[in-house]
């Protein structure tokens, strides 16, 4: 079959392709287009993502198509280790350790270590959205995306100048790694992600070269490695940071924009948690389950797979793909149908499953709780713009909206309507 994942009908609205691919009798299709065995079954997913021994994690980061020679020649020079989605055991195991030791990522403890940094920068872009009473606003570019990335700069302690140029650079891995660029933006991309790297590697020698005394998160996992590389070298540290402000950013804002995008196509929904804030965390669930920010995950066998009737052999990279396995009839009552008050929705796999399940994924829900929660305090009569379409940029794993045009009403509508018509979600 041909996925066509960076075009049409599957880039604007995938669900359609999900519902064929579950409904197909075969446990696997293989995406000739891609290259890419395609697993869809909520078990069959759960399984892979559970089961590092057959579903192996190396090529998690290598680009999912032929990368131009002058790229790779680039590429070639990020000697970072992998630490996190592309480490196996025994190196993962290890790692995952340190990440627990020195990463909140526990609702409790995400709450006690971050929950002040959330709320302080929720506040601050919530004010200015506020300021805009009246105008147009791009939620995206002005909310979404900028949240999640000031508070793992906070977290990580690095400084506020350099949000612009970290924030092109994770986006070019996106881009470089599960995009379709041409070879002039691949060399280009690449050349930032180097750039990256280098700028990791320097964050952490100037932490050591200051005594890595800090609360932040290089300085404690530094305090963690104790000069002992058995528990953590310096450059998997530098490697761990370079995946957190990455992982850390950039599922997240997806994340935020999808919920808003649920809630405010449908008045009655933003109503909903404009009356009730304590409604937020179902909300946020039901949208992790309905439109997860990355909605294809990568493996590779490392022995062959038989899935029903059809065997993947032992070497080939397969899509996980989350997005089909959250709408699995099998598991989900009604699974195209998006309703916050769903007794099922905890069952998504959208943080993943198993040894790689996403570390961050309590800072997330901590993060979305509270952004939603003031947005709708301070700004009820917020609303997308008549004209607002969905698009989203062409991506086989991450599914990152390219705008929210919303305007900005603090007052509290006094009637809301069914919905909106033209960007209305299935509900």
């Amino acid at each position: 079959m041909q996925l066509n994942p960076y075009s049409g009908a599957y880039l604007s609205d995938p669900a359609a392709t999900w519902r064929r691919i579950l409904d197909d009798p075969g446990r696997a299709l293989y995406a000739e287009d891609l290259g890419l065995w395609l697993i869809s079954r909520h078990a069959d997913v759960r399984r892979a993502l559970a089961d590092a021994t057959t579903f192996g994690n190396a090529l998690t980061l290598v680009p999912v198509y032929q990368v131009c020679p002058r790229a790779m020649s680039i590429v070639t020079q990020i000697d970072a280790p992998p630490t996190t989605a592309a480490a196996d055991p025994p190196v993962h195991p290890r790692t995952r350790r340190a990440l627990r030791a020195t990463f909140a990522n526990t609702a409790d403890r995400a709450e006690a270590e971050y929950g002040e940094i959330v709320r302080r920068r929720v506040d601050d872009l919530v004010s200015r959205l506020v300021a805009q009473q009246g105008r147009r606003v791009d939620l995206v570019s002005a909310f979404t995306t900028e949240l999640p990335l000031l508070v793992i700069l906070d977290i990580l302690g690095v400084p506020d100048g350099d949000v612009e140029e970290i924030r092109r650079w994770a986006d070019g891995q996106v881009a470089l790694v599960w995009g379709q660029p041409d070879p002039d933006e691949q060399v280009r991309l690449a050349q930032g992600l180097l750039d990256f790297w280098r700028y990791c590697q320097d964050l952490v020698r100037q932490r050591l070269d200051s005594g890595a005394d800090g609360t932040d998160f290089i300085s404690r996992a530094l305090a963690y490695r104790d000069d002992d590389d058995d528990v953590l070298t310096v450059p998997e540290v530098a490697s761990l940071a370079f995946n957190l402000l990455v992982a850390g950013h950039e599922t997240t804002a997806g994340l935020l924009a999808h919920a808003l995008d649920a809630a405010l196509s449908s008045p009655r929904r933003w109503r909903a948690l404009v009356d009730d804030p304590r409604s937020v965390p179902d909300f946020v669930t039901e949208t992790l389950r309905f439109a997860p920010a990355i909605d294809g995950w990568l493996r590779v066998t490392r022995r062959d797979v038989t899935l029903g009737e059809v065997t993947i052999p032992a070497g080939a990279r397969c899509l996980l793909m989350i997005g089909a396995a959250n709408r699995d009839p099998s598991v989900f009552d009604r699974p195209d149908r998006f309703d916050p008050h769903r007794t099922d929705a905890g069952d998504h796999l959208s943080f993943g499953h198993g040894p790689h399940f996403c570390i961050g994924a309590a800072l997330a829900r901590l993060e979305a709780d509270v952004a939603l929660t003031r947005l709708a305090a301070a700004i009820p009569g917020l609303s997308l713009s008549s004209d607002h379409r969905r698009s989203f940029a062409p991506n086989v794993s991450f599914r990152a909206h390219h705008s929210l045009v919303a305007t900005i009403d603090v007052r509290m509508p006094a009637d809301v309507p069914e919905a909106t018509p033209a960007t209305a979600q299935a509900a």
